[in-house]
């Protein structure tokens, strides 16, 4: 038993050392001044994947090798390990900053197409902020425009459709919420159907578009509906114009039948405005006709009071 108990401290005692051993080994080439050593080592340290402690040498790597043969695959490397750490940021930066040195690398277009795929990678979710989105693909275009023949080129173009895809998600859903505010005040109905025809302007080819255009039916429906009756026969006859659009871009939709129930409620929509109007314009002349006529009354009753000289 005791023997079992010594032999196990006399193994973890070992293990210590040998992890302590390594450390300091580690230690050792990161404070020396051999460089070659140095660059031997992250290069050791890249191919076993311990990219972390590799970006430590690279980075002190970087400064002393400016400008001396070895540079080039130095910065390679070095942006590759940034990428493998998931830091696309800085990756980027020094894919870009590879690229920009060494036009003529064989390894200058591979850094151009990640300069713009670490941008692909930092696009966030649709619904966050998107500006390295449109980064992403002004990137990637440029690495098809300077680079035509790449074999990365239909890949870059199927990251451009992706990433506007997004983008179109993004505008459908910021146009959609005019639309589920108009119960707080009719003009986001308004607005609504302003946001949606522009989503349909910047996106042509927008996969929503028979969403969009129903909800422009809607919108402009709900706008005249929540509308004083003076105002809603202009405001119906819009839906109307907007139904048919529809109707006439999207025959065979299944959205159509939705469609052609809001044009006709927006037809019935004006028959009742123009009854509530011609109710309100009976109900006003007569009671005119009931002031005027006490009016009379009144201007006769002073005629008769009135004394004569």
């Amino acid at each position: 038993m005791f023997k079992i108990k010594h032999l196990s401290i006399l193994l973890l005692t070992v293990l210590a050392l040998s992890i302590a051993g390594c450390k300091s080994r580690f230690e050792k080439i990161r404070l020396s001044n051999d460089t070659a050593k140095k660059y031997q080592e992250a290069i050791r340290l890249y191919n076993t994947k311990s990219y972390s402690k590799a970006l430590v040498l690279f980075e002190d790597l970087s400064q002393k090798y400016r400008g001396r043969a070895g540079a080039e695959d130095l910065n390679y490397y070095y942006a590759y390990t940034l990428y493998r750490l998931g830091d696309y940021t800085t990756a980027r930066f020094q894919f870009k900053n590879f690229a920009d040195i060494y036009p003529t690398s064989k390894n200058a277009e591979e850094c151009r197409y990640m300069y713009a795929y670490c941008f692909y990678l930092d696009s966030p979710n649709f619904s966050l902020d998107q500006d390295n989105t449109y980064k992403a693909i002004d990137a990637m275009q440029l690495f098809i425009n300077l680079y035509p023949k790449s074999d990365r080129v239909a890949q870059a173009t199927q990251y451009i459709t992706t990433l506007r895809a997004k983008l179109e998600d993004k505008a459908f859903t910021n146009a959609k919420l005019y639309y589920q505010m108009g119960d707080y005040a009719i003009e986001n109905y308004k607005a609504s159907v302003i946001a949606l025809k522009n989503t349909e302007i910047d996106y042509p080819d927008i996969k929503y578009a028979e969403d969009i255009d129903l909800l422009i039916v809607k919108s402009q429906y709900l706008y005249a509906k929540n509308s004083y009756e003076n105002h809603q026969e202009d405001r119906y006859n819009e839906a109307i114009g907007y139904a048919n659009e529809f109707l006439e871009a999207h025959p065979e939709s299944k959205l159509a039948p939705e469609v052609k129930s809001l044009k006709s409620d927006s037809e019935a929509g004006i028959v009742s405005a123009k009854r509530v109007l011609a109710d309100m314009a009976a109900q006003n002349a007569k009671y005119k006709a009931i002031l005027d006529k006490q009016a009379k009354k009144d201007s006769t009753a002073n005629t008769i009071k009135t004394p004569t000289k």
